[in-house]
């Protein structure tokens, strides 16, 4: 589709001459054909014009679940790559939270297949290890073949450091990136929340920092040996930060993530005992807040993700101890960010990651493909239940004012935009 972009504001920190300069944009064949001051209009071109409209490139998210195949009432293939180009999302990566897990070629070609046409592209992880259960190394080189981007078993810690060993020597042939999500259970045990004041007052069980940063230590200790290239994501302490720093200053090939909830809310959320708020890694204190928040402005964290799980709500709507962990984001993701951060810091965030994981880059230059989020900065308003567009409704931003409003995408030569 052909479409004339009207009067945006476009916000490209790498691009100095463009950088908050009021343009219009011509798109043609796909492609950005020209950037100028004012474009004529053309008959039979789509003009996409809102009020104070802002654009970017597409944003991306390192991790996002959906539930095709097996968890299909969670949320579809098809609704979730919807509702991520209606959240400003034009990549995705797919996490290995289905049933089956995808630790074969053929599942991974599965999910490449599965996903229509539209603005938004999923890039699937493979499970690390035969059906997740971390005991033998899956189809690592086939997966990554058939367009596997990385290899994680979603949320379950790589307990055999063996394996892991093994995992980062073996795919460094095929230039592979290995996840290992950063929890040392038997340091956790039981608990189900931040080990802490909050925890102690309300008689849950807490898990402790230390079973995250000890696996962290442990990990980074095995990279050093190994070399390879280790994602860790969705940190959540500040001395996980300090960790990560001090490896990256040694040259290692390390990056990480944290999850947007874990730069909002503290523990003390919990006190209110609402299933949503159950999230892993678990929500922790003002300190770990601020030191993520600074170590993502700073790129010690390397990206900001949703942490996007839906999940039916009969594994929400129980006592708490028993309630799932996870909740949505996709469609809250921008307004929580804005209002932490500049919208110029908020954009460079959402538009990092890509590299990491191999997914194509582009720019907002003539010439290039054109993918681009339009959106307005300044609105404000906190969505209700009736607001939400995935299929599971298992926010924990639910009724959080939010700071800016997504008028819609350009991706993969398609438009949408919002209603």
């Amino acid at each position: 589709m052909n479409v004339l972009i009207k009067s945006a504001v476009v916000v490209d920190h790498t691009n100095k001459k463009l950088d908050q300069k009021k343009r219009d944009i011509l798109i043609k064949g796909g492609k950005i054909e020209k950037i100028a001051a004012s474009i004529e209009n053309v008959r039979g071109i789509k003009i996409v014009e809102q009020p104070n409209l802002h654009v970017s490139v597409g944003w991306f998210d390192s991790s996002v679940s959906f539930g095709e195949p097996g968890y299909e009432e969670r949320e579809t293939i098809a609704n979730g790559l919807a509702v991520a180009a209606s959240s400003g999302f034009t990549d995705i990566v797919l996490n290995s939270n289905t049933y089956p897990v995808p630790d074969s070629s053929g599942d991974i070609a599965f999910l490449t297949n599965r996903f229509e046409e539209g603005p938004s592209r999923l890039y699937p992880l493979g499970a690390l290890t035969i059906k997740s259960e971390g005991k033998e190394l899956a189809e690592l080189y086939d997966m990554k073949n058939t367009g596997a981007v990385g290899f994680y078993d979603f949320k379950k810690p790589m307990e055999n450091a063996n394996l892991l060993k093994l995992a980062l020597q073996y795919s460094q042939v095929f230039n592979g990136l290995i996840l290992s999500f950063p929890m040392d259970l038997q340091i956790a045990g039981v608990g189900i929340v931040n080990e802490g004041k909050i925890s102690t007052a309300l008689g849950l069980k807490g898990i402790p920092a230390l079973a995250e940063e000890l696996q962290i230590a442990r990990d980074l200790f095995i990279l050093e040996y190994t070399g390879g290239s280790l994602h860790i994501p969705t940190i959540s302490t500040a001395r996980s930060v300090q960790l990560i720093a001090e490896a990256k200053k040694k040259g290692l090939d390390v990056s990480c993530s944290t999850a947007i909830h874990n730069l909002w809310f503290t523990d003390e959320i919990l006190e209110g005992f609402e299933s949503n708020t159950k999230v892993m890694p678990p929500l922790r204190n003002h300190k770990d807040l601020k030191s993520l928040r600074r170590a993502l402005k700073d790129g010690i964290i390397d990206f900001v993700t949703s942490d996007h799980t839906p999940l039916d709500i009969e594994l929400k709507r129980v006592e708490f101890d028993n309630a799932a962990y996870g909740s949505i984001g996709l469609e809250t993701a921008f307004g929580i960010l804005n209002q932490i951060y500049d919208t110029p810091t908020t954009i460079e965030i959402l538009t990092r990651g890509r590299h990491r994981f191999g997914v194509p880059e582009t720019a907002i230059s003539e010439g290039k493909t054109a993918n681009i989020t339009f959106f307005d900065p300044e609105i404000t308003a906190a969505p209700g239940m009736k607001d939400i567009k995935s299929t599971s409704k298992n926010s924990i931003f639910l009724n959080e004012m939010l700071k800016g409003k997504i008028y819609g995408v350009y991706a993969h030569g398609h438009l949408k935009l919002n209603d």
